[in-house]
C-alpha cells in the first residue's frame, strides 16, 4: 500500500498490529480520526494511555479491575465457595451477560499450548491452588472454550485439583469443539453452566 503521508502510513501500521484489523480497515480507522475534532481523538488517545498505566489485575481472581480486588470478588451477594475457572476477562464478562451466575471466577490469563511456548508456570494456577488450600471452596467449575488447548488446560488443572475436597465440574458441551466461550449465545452459555457435570464423567464421551 502507498501512502501520501509518513505520519499517515505510521498510524496505519499501528492500527494494523490490533488482531483481525488488515491494512485497508486500519487505514479506513485512521482516515475516520482525522476527520474528527481534535479534542475527540486526544479523549480516544488518553483513554488508551490511562488503561494501559492504570489497569491493575484483582489480588484474588487476576481478573482485570480498576481497584486491587475486583467488584465481583468484593461483593457480598457472590458465593465465594464457587469458583468458575476461565481463559480471559472475555470469558467472566460472558458469562456475566448470562445472569446465570452467582459464583467468583478465577482467571488463568491463557490456555496451555505447548506450541505456542506456553506452559503451566506462564498461567494463573498456582494462585488458583492457593485459593483452593486456603479457603472455604465447594466447587471448581473449569468454563474453558472447547479447544485442544483447552481441553489439554483443563485436564491439567484437573490432575492438580482432584486430591484437594472440593468438587470439580465442567460446563456441559453445548458447545461445539473448537468453540470460544466469548462467541456462543448467552442462552447456549448459561444453559451449559446451570447443566454443568462432573469433569470425570466427561472424561471419555
Amino acid at each position: 500500500m502507498i501512502f501520501s503521508s509518513k505520519l499517515l502510513e505510521n498510524a496505519v501500521n499501528e492500527f494494523s498490529k490490533l488482531p483481525g484489523v488488515g491494512q485497508k480497515t486500519a487505514l479506513r480507522l485512521v482516515l475516520h480520526l482525522l476527520k474528527q475534532p481534535i479534542a475527540d481523538v486526544e479523549a480516544f488517545s488518553g483513554s488508551l494511555t490511562r488503561l494501559k498505566n492504570g489497569i491493575r489485575f484483582c489480588q484474588i481472581c487476576c481478573n482485570i479491575s480498576d481497584l486491587p480486588v475486583c467488584e465481583i470478588c468484593a461483593s457480598f451477594k457472590r458465593d465465594k465457595s464457587l469458583i468458575c475457572i476461565v481463559e480471559d476477562t472475555r470469558d467472566v464478562m460472558a458469562i456475566e451477560n448470562t445472569g446465570q451466575y452467582n459464583g467468583v471466577y478465577h482467571v488463568l490469563g491463557g490456555l496451555i499450548s505447548p506450541m505456542d511456548g506456553v506452559g503451566p508456570t506462564d498461567l494463573n494456577i498456582d494462585s488458583l491452588l492457593e485459593r483452593v488450600k486456603n479457603n472455604e471452596v465447594a466447587e471448581v467449575i473449569l468454563a474453558v472454550s472447547a479447544t485442544m488447548e483447552g481441553d489439554t488446560t483443563i485436564f491439567y488443572l484437573y490432575k492438580k485439583l482432584k486430591d484437594h475436597p472440593v468438587r470439580i465440574t465442567a460446563i456441559a458441551r453445548g458447545i461445539a469443539f473448537g468453540g470460544e466461550l466469548e462467541f456462543v449465545d448467552e442462552v447456549t452459555l448459561g444453559r451449559s453452566i446451570a447443566t454443568r457435570v462432573p469433569y470425570e464423567n466427561s472424561l471419555f464421551k
